[in-house]
């Protein structure tokens, strides 16, 4: 345990080298980049116990929050990949810090994203001119459709920010996305990733726990949870929505291992992403939810999702896991398609590790986490920062060159709490957003924004 925490608090401190300067100011010439990977990484280290780096680089992102604004008056953005990163980002440094221009920030980068939402149904965009207000899709997307996983993935964030900010607006744009998705019918209880915000009616009948899908799953779930467990509604679309994905997506293979497939249009395709793998987390955080005869069976299908994810990593020659794997045509939890080969240093494997350790206290979740720092040491460490490989199941590695912000973000955070007493953020207390930061739980007393909503 002490190994892994020293390790992890050099490599998160190493990180930041990259962002400050001697004299400790944003390196010019770097300066927006260099900001971005300090709001992502921040709540990571302000608890690895960084007191005199976290007070120094805080006065430091203290003064450029004054100094300028988020993003250029012109940028496209994604309106996920804000929400997730930096609004959760700074409203978790804001919980972290006690600091109000973090709460100030995260307020006004939310009002930022408001215009996204001027949609025949409320459904917002995916993309977003901040100078104009207008807003589009992704041109690949069926349909023109908005993206399950990213329309569904904004509640934590919209609810504490009307919490903050005393608006009830965030909170509505939230709620109406449910009403909207509640009208709707599920093809055998499931959601498609796509949905036409103009028309209200699904793209492309494609269901997936991994990516499009995922994190709008964790989301119901965790509004729950996040709301004290007075948001009942949230409650029961979750485990609805995990009744149907258990009897259509989850299968076991000829080998005993557990996967969650993906569906198109009635058929299945049995591979399972990396991004999927964060579920058995999401499981095992639920299972004392449901009714009372399945909590036991959540916490063995949770502990069965993450023995087949372990297996992806186990399988490969760098004891890395690929970016996809399959079951079919003879094999078993092993990427079969080049393209599908490469890891670039995802969270989810050990984030299940981590929920999995903490509910169950079995040894052998932090084994495994152990053997994943290992292997990032021996294949991904490179001369400043860790890079992602190509091909895990070669002998040597091919680095990609490119370490992803979600490195510092999430992997290091939940190797950092595998391997961490449970009264480190302890769950009753906290939430953690699709991208780790961690978000309190609002009490009982503090939920009439969304009781009126309803």
């Amino acid at each position: 345990k002490e190994n892994v925490i020293i390790l992890l608090e050099c490599t998160a401190l190493n990180a930041t080298r990259q962002c400050i300067d001697s004299n400790g100011c944003l390196k010019k010439n770097h300066q927006e980049k260099s900001f971005f990977v300090l709001v992502v990484s921040f709540s990571l280290l302000l608890f690895v116990s960084f007191k005199i780096r976290c007070v120094f680089m805080s006065l430091t992102i203290h003064l450029f929050l004054f100094s300028c604004v988020l993003f250029p008056q012109n940028a496209e953005i994604s309106v996920f990949e804000v929400n997730i990163r930096f609004v959760g980002g700074l409203l978790s440094a804001y919980y972290l810090s006690g600091k109000e221009v973090f709460r100030r920030k995260a307020v006004e980068l939310g009002e930022k994203l408001l215009p996204a939402f001027k949609t025949p149904t409320g459904i917002p965009w995916a993309l977003l001119n901040l100078k104009s207000g207008i807003g589009r899709n992704w041109p690949w997307a069926s349909g023109g459709s908005s993206i399950l996983a990213e329309y569904g993935t904004l509640h934590l964030e919209f609810m504490h920010l009307s919490e903050l900010s005393g608006r009830p607006v965030f909170a509505e744009k939230v709620m109406n996305i449910r009403k909207v998705l509640n009208r709707l019918d599920k093809p055998q209880g499931l959601y498609p990733n796509y949905l036409n915000p103009n028309s209200g009616q699904w793209g492309q009948h494609h269901v997936s726990v991994g990516g499009l899908g995922d994190s709008f799953y964790e989301y119901l779930l965790k509004a729950w949870l996040m709301s004290d467990k007075t948001d009942e509604e949230g409650k029961k679309l979750y485990y609805d929505a995990l009744q149907a994905i258990e009897k259509n997506l989850i299968r076991k293979s000829s080998g005993g291992l557990t996967y969650i497939a993906e569906w198109k249009g009635g058929l299945l395709e049995h591979k399972m992403g990396h991004l999927t793998c964060f579920a058995g987390g999401m499981i095992a955080l639920g299972a004392d939810g449901g009714p009372d005869d399945k909590t036991g069976h959540q916490m063995e299908l949770a502990a069965e999702i993450a023995r087949t994810c372990h297996e992806s990593y186990a399988r490969t020659s760098m004891k890395l896991g690929p970016e996809a794997f399959r079951f079919d045509g003879g094999v078993e939890a092993i990427a079969t398609r080049q393209n599908e080969k490469y890891f670039i240093l995802r969270p989810e494997v050990i984030e299940t590790y981590m929920y999995m350790w903490r509910f169950t206290h079995d040894p052998k979740y932090r084994q495994w986490g152990w053997e994943a720092v290992q292997a990032l040491e021996k294949y991904c460490r490179v001369e400043g920062g860790y890079s992602g490989v190509r091909d895990v199941y070669a002998n040597t590695p091919n680095h990609d060159d490119v370490q992803q912000s979600f490195y510092l973000a999430e992997t290091l955070k939940y190797l950092y709490l595998l391997f961490s007493d449970d009264d480190h953020l302890p769950f009753e207390h906290w939430v953690f957003n699709t991208e780790a930061h961690p978000l309190p739980v609002i009490k009982k007393q503090n939920v009439e924004i969304a009781n009126h909503l309803k």
